[in-house]
């Protein structure tokens, strides 16, 4: 049996090498295709260029890793079958199920330093991927802003304006935002406030003017000699302008003062962000529950007439500054408010969780391969390579699609993270312990028609049901 073992290992080593060298190339290419044009034209020196790209190479095998994996499953096994090797093997009364056994222990141990490389070798790579692409931004007058940060914007025609902005998260190249806030305190008497849940910062041709285009948000402007003077503008999209902005906001090489995205995190940077936020929305559930009970205590049989006394610090008008429909006004925002950050809170848990399975996910992929590969091979294996090719295509296409599909769906709240990074390798599990229980039998051979062989997959199920 170590005979067969060895053999059975090194059969699968030359497939194996070939595909990932292949696949990994067919990645990276892919990334020079999206991102040559905003590389061409900048006089970047050569080791730059191979810096940029070495640094893409991780992420590129953690997908390509697991799919190298399937395709020479597939491909030895289908061999195997061509060569009537699998009849020799049963007729020595070998059992095939058994050929499993050191596959699982080899994918076991891929397994393994794949949830390594995701945790430890991934994030930094991404991190460092995502400076270096900063700094080659540099050479251009596009702006660049550090997320999660207030960024200060000081126009230079000498107008005396002054902006801070910030953004949740900011996409590099294209300098799309998401949950953007701006404030304007050119006029210490008029604080005025803007709030989109995303937009995009452009320059105009001249490269002078920032030009801010704003989706689905709402202004505030509040006096400051008079708290009852207070407007609010909401609106589906929004251009806002900054003359004079240039060339000013530049990247130094440090992403923000070290700020890492959820890619860009390792396992434990990841939970520790979780349980942060978790507290952070508990504080604002809690809000809005004082907020509720506050406001009924004035209406509630019983209670007590006056309101408590609020600090001028929580910015609320005290009955005695306003009418009843102010004060209710007021409330309904504040409500509002607290309650939107909850739920932006939940969304924003949730993709970390999601992120943190996804790490483990991935890496089990290969396990999970080598269970659905054997079965298929076996039992289809007369196909060849356009076999191999049409097959692997088949389940890569299936399982990335149900892995973004599920972080999609848990992005959203309809399901969770675990789960959402978790199916796809259940019921593919599922459909390669199936055909397992069914490979081995003497109705089941490699010469089997694709027809016949679901036939008899569906009878063994039955049989083994019963």
């Amino acid at each position: 049996m170590r005979i067969l073992t060895r053999y059975l290992l090194r059969a699968h080593l030359g497939p194996f090498l070939f595909a990932f060298v292949a696949l990994t190339g067919v990645v990276l290419i892919n990334t020079l295709a999206k991102r040559l044009a905003e590389l061409a034209g900048k006089g970047l020196p050569v080791e730059i260029i191979l810096e940029f790209f070495m640094l893409a190479l991780p992420a590129a095998v953690a997908l390509t890793f697991p799919m190298a994996v399937l395709v020479a499953v597939l491909y030895t096994f289908s061999t195997f079958t061509a060569e009537n090797e699998i009849m020799a093997l049963k007729a020595s009364g070998v059992d095939l199920r058994r050929l499993l056994v050191p596959l699982l222990v080899a994918a076991g141990v891929i397994t393994g330093i794949m949830v390594w490389f995701n945790d430890r070798v991934l994030p930094e790579s991404n991190f460092r991927w995502s400076q270096l692409y900063l700094d080659i931004a540099r050479k251009t007058p596009t702006l660049i802003l550090a997320p999660q940060t207030l960024n200060r914007i000081a126009p230079s025609n000498a107008t005396g304006q002054v902006f801070y902005m910030r953004a949740a998260r900011i996409e590099p190249g294209s300098n799309r935002l998401w949950d953007v806030s701006i404030y304007d305190v050119t006029n210490p008497s008029m604080i005025r406030t803007i709030y989109a849940d995303s937009g995009r910062a452009l320059f105009n041709r001249a490269q002078t003017d920032l030009v801010m285009r704003l989706f689905s948000g709402h202004m505030r402007e509040v006096s400051m000699d008079d708290p009852r003077v207070f407007r609010r503008i909401d609106f589906k999209e929004q251009r806002f302008g900054i003359p004079g902005v240039g060339n000013l906001l530049q990247a130094d090489g440090t992403g923000g003062g070290g700020y890492r995205g959820d890619r860009e995190m390792t396992i434990g940077m990841l939970a520790a962000h979780v349980d942060t936020l978790a507290r952070d929305r508990r504080a604002s559930l809690k809000r809005v529950r004082e907020i509720a009970a506050r406001d009924l205590a004035l209406v509630l049989p019983g209670a007590r007439r006056t309101p408590p006394k609020i600090s001028p610090s929580s910015g609320i008008i005290s009955p005695e500054m306003g009418d009843a429909r102010e004060r209710a006004r007021r409330t309904a925002d504040e409500l509002q408010a607290s309650r939107r950050r909850a739920d932006d809170l939940e969304r924003e848990i949730s993709d970390y969780q999601v992120e943190i399975h996804k790490k483990y996910s991935i890496a089990v992929a290969s396990l999970v391969f080598v269970l659905v590969g054997v079965p298929l091979a076996l039992r289809f294996g007369g196909g060849g390579i356009g076999m191999v090719i049409a097959t692997s295509m088949i389940i890569f296409s299936v399982y990335y699609v149900g892995l973004i599909g599920g972080e999609s769906l848990a992005g959203r709240g309809f399901v969770r993270p675990w789960l959402a990074m978790w199916i796809v390798n259940a019921v593919m599990a599922v459909v390669g312990v199936v055909g397992l229980a069914t490979t081995g039998r003497e109705s089941a051979t490699g010469r089997t028609s694709a027809w016949e062989g679901v036939v008899q997959a569906l009878r063994g199920l039955r049989g083994a049901r019963a």
